[in-house]
């Protein structure tokens, strides 16, 4: 059996491609065998970690896959801590399997940094999904009491950064209250959340409907968050590049 053929039965692509490389130049040769081998090890680690990290961005459904944390802007209108969201941007809320919300007015760019904050995560191999609070509820609604209910919370509870955007755009009926509860039942101390909302933390408990639901819900999220509140003048984000589109 050729080498190309083992590669493949084998799933080396990146190895063989990286073989090839090496037989069509010569100054490979001059290298001792034992780095050679690295080099061929190493281009197919590297050729699985591209395509487990393309496999990320794919499965994570970002309306925005192009939002990045270096293009954040710190303008003083926007009252955001630089330092606090760009040692975020390390990662290691995720480590430690913290949340983080973001909340202030709409057009302010929650839901665009939320989106940045999860490109970077899955460059560092981690795995992240986008989702609107009330698309995500009336999801649930259609397939609760099914067995598909259960499988897709079991889906939601591997994924190592949920994002929920739009929480709290209208109060939550009972029912689902308490899918949220399940969701972030799961993740505590196993993954992390991102929120985005325009309601204030402090009037979450009535948008949750029923009072022992949202204590059990609160005290899931919001005690170990980061919490970065969006401060916007009359001239909110959206409006500024409306008008940079219109010049």
């Amino acid at each position: 059996m050729s080498i190309q053929e083992l590669s493949q039965q084998l799933k080396l692509s990146a190895f063989y491609t990286a073989f090839i490389e090496q037989e069509t130049q010569p100054a490979y040769s001059e290298l001792p065998f034992e780095k050679r081998v690295q080099m061929l090890l190493e281009a197919e680690q590297l050729g699985r970690d591209n395509k487990k990290i393309q496999r990320l961005f794919n499965q994570a459904r970002l309306p925005d896959k192009s939002a990045s944390i270096s293009e954040i802007h710190f303008t003083p209108d926007r009252n955001l801590d630089k330092a606090l969201m760009l040692d975020l941007a390390g990662g290691n809320y995720l480590k430690y399997f913290r949340n983080i919300i973001l909340h202030g007015p709409t057009g302010v760019g929650k839901s665009w940094i939320s989106q940045a904050y999860a490109n970077k995560a899955m460059t560092m191999g981690y795995s992240a999904l986008y989702l609107r609070v009330p698309r995500l509820m009336q999801y649930l609604q259609t397939i609760r009491g099914d067995e598909e209910y259960l499988k897709y919370l079991a889906k939601l509870k591997k994924i190592n950064l949920l994002i929920l955007d739009d929480f709290g755009v209208s109060p939550l009926k009972a029912a689902e209250a308490r899918d949220l509860l399940e969701i972030v039942e799961d993740r505590v101390n196993q993954s992390s959340l991102i929120i985005t909302s325009q309601l204030p933390i402090k009037e979450w408990h009535g948008y949750l409907h029923n009072a022992t639901i949202a204590d059990a819900i609160l005290d899931r999220i919001v005690h170990n968050a980061y919490k970065i509140e969006f401060k916007a003048d009359a001239d909110s984000q959206r409006k500024k590049n409306a008008k940079e589109a219109m010049k």
